[in-house]
């Protein structure tokens, strides 16, 4: 049996912002030859077919069609059945014998070819009927690990709504892009994640792992692309009710202090009674879609809602020690397509995906290990929100055709204290008193909120993309922009209380001054500080409204050279601009920033069984909103250093004994720096190369496999340097007389960089410091890569896929954050602040995972039982041990221990790893056949052999020089216990 029909197409499918597919292929050319494409929806299109005997129908939304060879305008045949998959290409061929009788209509299902020779980048498309089959997690980066080289982050980061975020190719979690219906919604603010569709909506996903076309930018990581579902001329509508019993939790590990223990254990070795917490969820969901006007006019809606009950404990050091709360995650989708005519499509999205978030504070018995008193109302939270979009099509000729899209979306970030009672102050770090002032119990209080947050914090964003594409013989030529827009309103915190909190802690050398370079001495050289007890006072303010203006053009040629050699030209053009709290420019990126993006694919044998590709490209990524609130803020992050001679019946300190002023490490005393000098002159983008290089071929007309190679080599990046001294020393040497009261610069680290100083006179002058005069390392963060896979495409009764990485993630830079100490300042991370820093900072970087094994697949046993299976295996990331600086053990920046040493020994990152991670999750379905395979009940068994690997270590070796942090080593975040899902479905 033939794989499938040879293709030997000249002309090439396009597909606008990845929501369409297209139907191409080849044709008899007796005379006069038309094709007539005809969708589910009454969608119709008539393309003709050229001298070659090709023809091609682009940019036709997803579908079920019916593609049909007229001959002067009758049909002589049929293919039917023909579903659409995003971003891609089907191929549709017609045999002459077809049309030797022209009173006999032939009409068949179309057998695809499994290897689409018309792409040149890397993805995956996940169908909304394999989302029905498989055991996964609901969400969009739950599915998203189903591609190769795509692995939860390190650092625990989630999304708007609380989804556990992904790394692609050792990229940083906050440096993907994330699209619904071809509307942008990543976060603006940290680019942590974006809204995501109810998962009975998604009718399919994409995910590009790289060399993805000059449409898409914004991205060094990888994009998700949701799809949502239509309606069709016949009315559908289901429900569905999932249920995650508490009984099928299985308990969490417990975490135990690995060091030592602190001054004033509350528990003697126990730090979190993991095991403890307590969750059930229950989910409903419902879709109805259907014509309202036959062929004209359609609907799609769906809703879900899924509350989550649970009680949590929380570690000893917690002002919440033990939570009863409650989630709600209310979502909706709603879509309508109007086909105008023939010619002209609108369609209307909206959706909303939303986290509230509420419950009540008790006291906890860690001894005992059971509540106590009622404390306080927990925060009331929402997260999440809500977006608008329209897109137009216009099929101008059969050669040329317009989409326009454009839409809205807000997100909140609400956060309301409970209960708040301002005159108490919030206590952290309270198990470090000194134990012979509270009998050797810690003392605190009943203030649970630390910071306050303004009830207006929100986002907006809006997208305007403009395409225009056009058949030129053996050239598909497309071109457009992408103009975005976002605003962070009211966004940042303050202390709660008096304005700030209190941080106890200790040191087993009193006499040696903690922070010299700052003023902070020695404790014992105060009253009541020989001991080595003192603490902290902090002051942290900063709320602002923020916006940034980012701006794209691309053009790009798909060249059928041959019949099996297509090239693929691009060009990208990317601008951004972002302004600070008095909407004045702190950097105007507007002079060209081009992004080429070369591929190709080559169907060695032209029966599309065997497929060589390649692709070059360079993807620029714009800056979150997030510097503008600190780098180019007028933030107030402060620290006092005092010995104390009592604690107070409320946990404060008394007998207060100041040894330091106010002090910051990163020079941030509130003052709104000059927006000339926020930024190195001609800051440029952080931008990546990747190179890419692979096969697909069939084994069979059962198998296909295929091999990749990928690097990425992060060119730039930009980050914040706070060496201001550094600075002021350089101008002076050359005869400027500077007093900065910048807090930290925007640099490109690992380069030069020329800063603008303004001296006592307020003239400006240009200051530039060579890499090595900031004692920096040059940029390193490469990626390289080999994937193998072995795919069993579906039969009708199975369907399987292995595929194994090989990878290395290593550097000096992880790029925007920093996993390991769960640092979420997206580009304005501590690595850069100080070369002390970045001493011995070379190494396997926090998404490094040097193998990667994923199994999954299904088998349709009898036709009422299917089971499947996801199994994923994936070597240890970095375990990273974190200290004072140097040989002595000092800490010349005010940072604590953040160096990459070791009690003394240099301590690069990768030197120690983490173990393997493995998950197995399995699933079962049973169709009765009274239900007329309408009715379906499922279980699904996550994390089968209950494994909870530490996926992210505590990295701290020290809390003062000399003086070991009793978490070291201990577990931050660990894989979720076993857990199971039942779930009953009914679709009409």
């Amino acid at each position: 049996m033939a794989l499938g029909i040879a293709l030997i197409v000249v002309a090439t499918p396009l597909f606008a912002q990845s929501t369409t597919g297209s139907i191409f292929g080849q044709a008899p050319t007796i005379g006069n030859e038309t094709v007539q494409v005809r969708s589910s929806t009454g969608i119709s299109r008539v393309v003709t077919v050229d001298g070659h005997g090709h023809y091609v129908a682009s940019e036709l939304p997803l579908g079920t069609y019916t593609v049909s060879l007229l001959r002067d305008g009758q049909v002589v045949d049929t293919r039917s059945d023909i579903n659409l998959r995003v971003g891609t290409g089907s191929d549709v061929s017609f045999q002459p014998a077809a049309v030797k009788d022209l009173n006999a209509v032939k009409v068949s299902a179309n057998a695809l070819p499994p290897i689409d020779v018309t792409s040149v980048d890397s993805r995956t498309v996940i169908t909304s009927a394999q989302l029905a089959q498989l055991p996964l997690g609901r969400s969009a980066e739950a599915i998203a690990q189903l591609a190769p080289g795509v692995v939860n982050n390190s650092g625990g980061y989630v999304g708007p709504t609380g989804q556990s975020l992904v790394s692609f190719g050792g990229s940083a979690a906050s440096e993907n892009a994330y699209y619904i219906n071809g509307f942008n919604t990543t976060d603006p603010l940290r680019g942590f994640g974006g809204l995501t569709l109810p998962y009975g909506a998604i009718e399919q996903q994409e995910i590009y792992t790289g060399g993805y076309s000059a449409r898409y930018g914004r991205s060094d990581g990888g994009v998700i692309n949701m799809v949502g579902k239509s309606g069709t001329d016949q009315w559908h509508f289901g429900g569905q009710v999932l249920w995650e019993p508490d009984f099928a939790h299985a308990d969490a590990t417990n975490t135990y202090y690995t060091n030592g223990l602190p001054s004033s254990p509350v528990a003697g070795s126990l730090y979190d009674p993991n095991s403890k917490n307590r969750q059930w969820t229950k989910t409903y969901d419902a879709y109805l879609g259907g014509p309202l006007i036959k062929d004209k006019l359609f609907l799609f809606l769906a809703a879900e809602t899924s509350t989550q009950d649970g009680d949590t404990v929380n570690n000893v050091s917690k002002a919440q020690p033990y939570v009863r709360y409650q989630y709600q995650q209310p979502k909706w989708y709603g879509k309508l397509d109007w086909n105008i005519t023939d010619s002209n499509i609108l369609e209307l999205t909206g959706a909303s995906n939303k986290n509230q978030t509420n419950g009540s504070v008790y006291s906890y018995d860690y001894n005992a290990l059971k509540p106590g008193s009622f404390i306080n109302y927990a925060d009331s939270i929402k997260t999440g929100g809500d977006l608008y979009t329209a897109k137009f099509t216009s099929y101008i000729t059969d050669s040329l055709t317009l989409t326009a899209t454009y839409g809205k979306m807000k997100t909140v970030n609400y956060d309301a204290p409970g209960g708040y009672d301002s005159s108490l102050t919030y206590l952290y770090h309270v198990q470090y008193q000194n134990p012979a002032l509270n009998g050797g119990t810690p003392i605190s209080n009943n203030q649970i909120t630390q910071s306050l947050y303004n009830g207006n914090r929100h986002n907006d964003t809006n997208n305007l993309r403009l395409d225009l594409t056009y058949q030129l013989g053996q050239h598909a030529i497309s071109f457009g922009i992408d103009n975005q827009n976002a605003r962070a309103v009211d966004q940042g915190s303050q202390i709660s209380g008096p304005g700030y909190y209190w941080d106890y802690a200790y040191t087993t050398t009193p006499t040696v001054a903690l922070i010299p370079n700052l003023g902070v001495g020695a404790p014992a050289n105060y009253s009541n500080g020989a001991s080595g007890y003192y603490v902290i006072k902090h002051v942290n303010s900063s709320i602002a409204s923020v916006r940034s203006a980012q701006r794209a053009q691309y053009i790009e040629d798909k060249w059928q050279v041959s019949d099996r050699w297509l090239l693929s030209l691009g060009l990208r053009n990317d601008q951004f601009t972002d302004y600070n709290a008095d909407a004045q420019s702190y950097i105007r990126q507007t002079t060209p920033q081009w992004a080429p993006r070369l591929g190709f694919s080559w169907d060695v044998n032209g029966d599309a069984s065997f497929k060589v590709y390649g692709n070059a490209g360079r993807y620029y990524l714009g800056l979150p909103l997030n510097p503008a609130l600190n780098a180019a803020g007028a933030y107030v992050a402060t620290q006092q250093y005092f010995t104390y001679s009592g604690v107070a019946a409320d946990g404060t300190p008394t007998g207060l004994t100041p040894f330091s002023n106010p002090v910051s490490p990163n020079n941030t005393y509130g003052v709104l720096p000059d927006p000339k000098t926020v930024t190195a002159q001609n800051l440029k983008s952080e931008y990546q190369d990747e190179f890419i290089l692979g096969f697909t071929k069939a084994l069979d007309d059962q198998w296909v496999y295929g091999a990749k190679l990928t690097q990425r080599i992060l060119r730039n990046a930009i980050d914040d340097y706070c060496d201001v001294s550094a600075i002021e020393n350089k101008a002076a040497s050359l005869g400027y007389d500077v007093n900065a009261t910048n807090s930290c610069y925007l640099i490109n680290p690992g380069r030069a960089n020329t800063f603008t100083v303004a001296d006592t006179s307020g003239t400006y002058h240009s200051v530039t410091l060579t890499n090595a005069e900031a004692g920096f390392p040059p940029l390193k963060r490469q990626y390289y890569g080999l994937e193998t896979f072995l795919e069993h495409p579906f039969d009708g009764k199975w369907y399987g896929k292995i595929d194994y990485v090989f990878s290395r993630s290593y550097g000096d830079t992880e790029g925007q954050l920093r996993s390991d100490i769960q640092q979420t300042a997206a580009s304005t991370s501590i690595d850069w602040d100080f070369p002390e820093l970045m001493s011995y900072s070379n190494g396997a970087q926090s998404n490094d995972h040097t193998h990667q094994i994923k199994l999954f697949g299904y088998y349709q046993l009898t036709p009422q039982w299917q089971v499947s299976g996801n199994l994923q295996i994936v070597s240890g990331n970095p375990r990273n041990c974190l200290g004072y600086y140097g040989p002595n053990q000092t800490d010349p920046d005010g940072y604590g221990s953040y160096y990459h040493w070791c009690g003394g020994q240099p301590s690069p990152p990768g030197t120690h790893r983490l173990p393997w991670n493995k998950q197995v999750d399995v699933g079962a379905t049973y169709r009765p056949s009274f239900g007329e395979g309408k009715l379906a009940f499922s279980v699904n068994v996550f994390n089968l052999f209950n494994g909870q690997t530490i996926l992210n270590a505590y990295p701290y070796f020290q809390i003062s020089p000399g003086t070991p942090d009793p978490l070291y080593g201990s577990a931050v975040v660990r894989q979720l216990p076993r857990y199971v899902r039942l779930s009953a479905t009914y679709d009409y």
